[in-house]
């Protein structure tokens, strides 16, 4: 794991191509832990089935001389309509972990969104000047939940991202078989795991034991209510898929939701995100931003996601993938590629830039209205 002089990363020309060197260089179970999903994986493959299903309708005869993939996420701007997901443990991966990712993550201009379970704490995370949204999982000691948006409000982080779908971690069976347990160097630096994350068991991930021991499976709408009365910083729901949910959290008065199935990794069979997305676009109707996340893996995904209503997306294991194969460099590689893959998929589209892909007609989205891009999809480009 070093910088792109090495063959193998050096010739990357697409994600993909990182995926195969990330899963040569790590171990067994580090690689399992990160790419698996729950139970069967139904829902982790069938997010790329449903990404690889949506089709665009090119436009023609457009100017797009000065194609641009610049946008602004939370009212803020940014390079490309890109945020790197909240990603736990990143040391498993590469010794720098977090703070070489969130350096890439500022290199691209993109907002970096730090785990409550990183293996480095929020504060240093910020010292590397990346825009950085902290990830919050609600712990079952509310005064440890508030404890930690008070860390990351003092350590300059930008809005708070509240991820609703783990009252539990999902059963990973990868993880199970394996007897997946972190190692001695890697720890959850903002939440003490004790030992039980680092003890091996019989027919278990220590890791799940642990979020078991420490998430609270009693969040509700109340909880969301006072987490908004306690920050003043941009609020993020993440891990919806019903349009009523995402409504609803409008009408909290959240900033943003994130159409998410945890990338497969939570309820095996949930559906699809990019089908969930048209639905709860067309539901919040412009009251909150959303965005879309699970299964991104190249710039046109990016742009199907925005021709169906997203105002961005999030990227997790993609950078996973670009550090574990050269570090900072790598993840930076990652980046620039899925900027570079956007700005084509755009300009190729007819499209000058972010705003105007959400006009642009798809086909293959179920549930959905082809063709039509909730909520910004009354005129077409």
């Amino acid at each position: 794991m070093g910088s792109l002089s090495d063959p193998t990363a050096a010739t990357a020309l697409c994600l993909a191509d990182f995926e195969r060197i990330a899963a040569s260089v790590l171990p067994n179970d580090v690689w399992d832990f990160i790419a698996g999903g729950s139970s069967a994986e139904t829902t982790l493959e069938a997010n790329r089935t449903a990404l690889d299903r949506v089709f665009l309708v090119s436009r023609v005869l457009r100017d797009v001389s000065r194609c641009t993939t610049d946008a602004a996420l939370l009212g803020r701007p940014a390079r490309m309509p890109v945020a790197v997901a909240p990603v736990a443990y990143q040391r498993l991966v590469h010794p720098e972990g977090e703070l070489a990712a969130a350096r890439a993550a500022k290199a691209a201009g993109v907002p970096f969104i730090a785990s409550a379970l990183s293996s480095v704490p929020v504060e240093e995370i910020t010292a590397t000047g990346a825009a950085v949204w902290f990830q919050l999982y609600w712990l079952r000691e509310t005064g440890r939940s508030l404890e930690l948006l008070r860390r990351a409000e003092d350590a300059g982080c930008e809005a708070i991202v509240l991820t609703v779908d783990v009252p539990w971690m999902g059963r990973r069976l990868r993880d199970v078989r394996n007897r997946f347990a972190l190692p001695g160097h890697v720890r959850a630096a903002n939440i003490s795991t004790g030992a039980t994350a680092h003890q091996r068991a019989a027919h278990a991930s220590a890791v799940a034991v642990h979020t078991s021991e420490a998430f609270s499976p009693s969040v509700t709408w109340s909880t969301l209510e006072d987490l908004r009365k306690h920050t003043r910083l941009p609020l993020v729901l993440k891990g919806v898929l019903a349009p009523e949910d995402a409504l609803r959290a409008a009408d909290f008065g959240v900033d943003a939701v994130v159409v998410s199935n945890h990338g497969g990794r939570q309820l095996d069979g949930a559906v699809p995100s990019i089908d969930a997305l048209p639905a709860v676009a067309r539901a919040v109707a412009g009251s909150c931003e959303v965005f879309l996340d699970s299964g991104i893996r190249s710039g046109t995904d990016v742009l199907k996601a925005l021709a169906l209503g997203a105002c961005g997306v999030l990227v997790g294991r993609p950078v996973l993938w670009g550090l574990a194969a050269a570090g900072e460099a790598g993840a930076g590689r990652v980046l620039e590629l899925l900027a570079d893959e956007l700005r084509d998929a755009l300009g190729l589209s007819g499209c000058e830039g972010v705003a105007a892909a959400g006009q642009l007609r798809t086909t293959g989205v179920p549930g959905g209205q082809p063709g039509v891009a909730a909520p910004r999809a009354q005129t077409e480009l």
